[in-house]
């Protein structure tokens, strides 16, 4: 019996994500599945865009349940919607952000994570902090290129993201790199290679394929968010959204 993984991505613009990204991580009985939301920002770069998507990235991964998934990844380094997700669901609900900064964490003592520009910095720093790893978390750095202009120009988008993580490297010593946006997904063996190649034999989190396979193994364990740290909403009255399906928790 397959598994899949509903991957929910929490912006409009049409393209940015598509199901073949996923060709390479679903094989066998993993099967991984795709939507995004129909309301909000077109892309995640400040907190009010994270705000925005937030209630229909819920609603997405309510409909993932009800239509068979057997987990939900948020596709956003923001985890935009994931713990009001998981009081609406029972299936495991993965946040890529919180997933790479614990794997970061075993696998060295200082991470940083590679952001797209500074204004985000902040947002990364506070995920540090409420997912308690906020002593490994070295100062986050940034290439200076918005989500939507990523693959644009992808050479000089891995020669800024190869600059950006020596830099951090020699100045915080840093042990491991996180992408910091899901857009920068395909690049870890890239800039893994490129930092091999100066002399810096560091391991690349790439946050997508990482959290894609954490959801496959919470559910293939049967594992999922305990309900009673995150137990289902109560029924009441929410003006201006229709009320979501929930499955009555077991």
């Amino acid at each position: 019996m397959s598994i899949n993984v509903r991957v929910v991505t929490p912006i409009t613009t049409k393209g940015f994500r598509k199901e073949s990204d996923f060709s390479e991580i679903g094989k066998g009985d993993f099967v991984v599945t795709h939507s995004q939301i129909d309301i909000g920002p077109a892309s995640i770069e400040t907190e009010f865009d994270e705000a925005m998507c937030q209630p229909d990235t819920i609603l997405k991964i309510v409909d993932a349940e009800n239509e068979g998934c057997d987990a939900a990844v948020i596709d956003c380094m923001g985890d935009p919607g994931l713990k009001g997700a998981r009081e609406c669901v029972s299936i495991p609900v993965i946040g890529p952000c919180e997933t790479a900064m614990h794997y970061a964490s075993m696998l060295g003592h200082k991470f940083t994570v590679l952001t797209v520009l500074d204004r985000t910095k902040p947002l990364i720093e506070n995920l540090s902090k409420i997912y308690g790893v906020s002593s490994k978390c070295s100062q986050p750095v940034s290439v200076d290129i918005p989500v939507l202009e990523l693959e644009e120009d992808l050479s000089y988008t891995l020669k800024k993201m190869t600059e950006k993580s020596i830099e951090t490297i020699k100045d915080n010593n840093t042990d491991v790199i996180i992408f910091g946006c899901t857009g920068m997904l395909g690049c870890a063996e890239s800039l893994h290679n490129n930092l091999k190649n100066e002399g810096y034999d560091v391991p690349v989190i790439d946050p997508i394929p990482l959290a894609v396979n954490t959801a496959y193994v919470c559910a293939k364990l049967k594992l999922a968010q305990s309900k009673k740290c995150y137990p289902q909403p109560p029924e009441k009255g929410m003006v201006g959204f229709s009320k979501p399906k929930l499955k009555v928790a077991n």
